[in-house]
């Protein structure tokens, strides 16, 4: 219940700058682009731990890492340049992140949620072995959009390292 109101102010007015904020699973929240003032917002959420798929390329207007942990909160990255981003090498890596968080609440983002949809629906699919259409439905809940025909595509494949 806490942390259903805790989530409730997070998506509040008091943080209208969070893009595309959801709770697409217990303990992880998902959003788009954060901004260095949404850092109190989202502490006071509860959020332990920021995972960001974004590329240093992304965050020219603030080091979201310091600001991140001068918040109190872990930091973690893994750049996921879009569609040529979305192997399984990476999709291994982001769900040791996640595991790695455990049961924290943690924040999954990128510059619109997609990316992290995408991954989400590799996961589901690749390591977690659901049906295609599972990962997808999955991988909607969390952001994913533009990345879908990329990520079918890689669902369709056979899984290698190198998809």
């Amino acid at each position: 219940m806490l942390l259903a109101a805790n989530l409730a102010f997070a998506g509040s007015a008091a943080s209208p700058s969070i893009r595309n904020l959801s709770h697409p699973a217990p303990h992880r929240m998902a959003s788009g682009a954060l901004d260095a003032a949404d850092m109190p917002t989202l502490r006071q959420a509860g959020v332990k731990e920021i995972i960001s798929l974004r590329t240093p390329e992304e965050t020219p207007r603030f080091d979201e890492a310091k600001v991140v942990r001068s918040a109190g909160m872990t930091y973690r990255n893994l750049p996921i340049h879009g569609a040529k981003g979305l192997t399984r090498a990476n999709v291994e890596r982001f769900d040791a992140l996640l595991r790695q968080a455990g049961d924290k609440i943690t924040l999954v983002h990128c510059a619109s949620s997609n990316r992290v949809g995408a991954m989400i629906a590799l996961r589901a699919a690749w390591l977690q072995h659901k049906s295609p259409a599972e990962a997808l439905a999955e991988g909607q809940r969390w952001g994913l959009k533009s990345l879908a025909s990329a990520v079918r595509a890689r669902l369709n494949a056979p899984t290698t390292k190198e998809n």
